[in-house]
């Protein structure tokens, strides 16, 4: 028998996992997302104590960015050899919480586009499942992964696997949203969950990136999408309400939408009077405010780019899970020692990954090779940052 066919109880006491109890999936459906290793990360033990939050999704599980069909984190720390997130992870289950992994995202290679199968591509992702005694995953599937059909045949399919031999495991599926709800791959990636016969917990799509305009044109999504889900799988409103997801940018978002604590009052409404299965968002490292709060109009991947308290996104989550957050007022945050700057950026300079410069008051990290791309122009982009100097 091959990893893809490992039992979820196998995995719940293999190395390296806690045999941590499973929470409600209503934590699951909540979870945040949470880049651990990149963006500044927070940390999650003084969002627990702040907000009530118990469970975290972890972001993001790449193929190597050398090539091969085994799981890293971000395309460049192995899986089978991390301790870094593992910490995380002991550190979260120590309060009582846990975690969901996210594979996917935005950038990097996939391990549906590096596996030849699905059977591969199951056994890559069973052995993130067994590495920290997961029960629940979290399939990002985006651009330009989900124009490939035949990554989104082995992600599905990966899918479907895992749902079988992990017993119990929350199962989420998040793609792009458009303002009709999500666009033709989206709807392709339907058509092929379909056809394999795998249902998800959820299907998720972010309402975000697309010339979305506040609270009231997500919740018209979502309405669409519902529709979308009705005439794919042949359910009624209800069941296809208790089938979809909600994932969200907290403040600013790449293209400059600007999603408020009132507007994610608004969804989280709409989430929970529809009965929906989910309601997350991106991301944790963004859920604080920048200096100045509007951080000069740009996007950042470190905080939210809107004025707010430390955690107040990370409460619509806690919310959404049927908790009500702490109302006390929360211990200050320490003023932070101030970091020199590194050498300016220069747009004529090619910069290897590891390299280190300034711009607009804050040091960025190269995360690969690049030249005349301006640090914090896309949270995607080329360039890490680590906060203000």
């Amino acid at each position: 028998m091959t990893a893809a066919g490992t039992t979820g109880l196998v995995a719940a006491n293999a190395s390296g996992a806690t045999g941590q109890d499973a929470l409600g999936n209503r934590w699951y459906a909540a979870a945040p997302y949470l880049m651990p290793l990149d963006n500044d990360p927070p940390d999650p033990a003084a969002i627990m104590d702040a907000t009530g939050l118990k469970a975290f999704q972890l972001a993001f599980v790449l193929a190597p960015n050398g090539g091969g069909c085994s799981p890293t984190w971000g395309g460049t720390a192995p899986v089978s050899s991390d301790t870094a997130v593992q910490s995380t992870i002991s550190t979260i289950r120590a309060k009582g919480g846990d975690v969901s992994v996210s594979i996917g995202g935005y950038g990097g290679t996939k391990l549906g586009q590096a596996c030849a199968d699905a059977a591969s591509t199951a056994a890559a992702y069973q052995q993130v499942i067994t590495k920290y005694g997961l029960h629940a995953i979290d399939f990002d599937l985006e651009e330009p992964e989900y124009e490939n059909t035949a990554a989104i045949k082995n992600e599905i399919g990966a899918a479907r696997i895992l749902q079988q031999n992990n017993p119990g495991l929350y199962v989420s599926v998040t793609t792009a949203g458009t303002v009709d709800g999500t666009g033709w791959f989206g709807k392709q990636m339907l058509l092929e969950a379909k056809s394999q016969g795998f249902i998800p917990n959820n299907f998720s799509i972010m309402p975000f990136d697309g010339g979305f305009s506040g609270a009231a044109s997500q919740t018209a999504a979502l309405t669409n999408f519902n529709s979308i889900l009705r005439s794919t799988f042949g359910w009624d409103e209800a069941t296809a309400y208790a089938h979809e997801g909600f994932s969200g940018m907290n403040g600013r978002s790449d293209t400059g939408e600007i999603f408020s604590q009132s507007d994610f009052q608004t969804v989280l409404d709409y989430a929970t009077s529809h009965h929906m299965d989910r309601f997350t968002f991106w991301a944790l490292n963004r859920d604080r405010q920048c200096s100045p709060p509007d951080n000069g109009g740009r996007t950042s991947g470190t905080c939210s780019s809107v004025a707010q308290s430390d955690w107040d996104f990370a409460k619509y989550s806690v919310k959404f899970a049927g908790v009500t957050p702490p109302t006390g007022t929360p211990t200050p945050t320490p003023t932070p020692t101030p970091v020199s700057c590194e050498p300016a950026w220069n747009s004529s300079t090619a910069y290897t990954g590891g390299s280190e410069v300034s711009y607009a008051q804050h040091n960025w990290k190269a995360k690969w090779w690049t030249q005349n791309e301006v640090p914090g122009a896309s949270t995607w982009g080329p360039w890490q940052d680590e906060g203000a100097c």
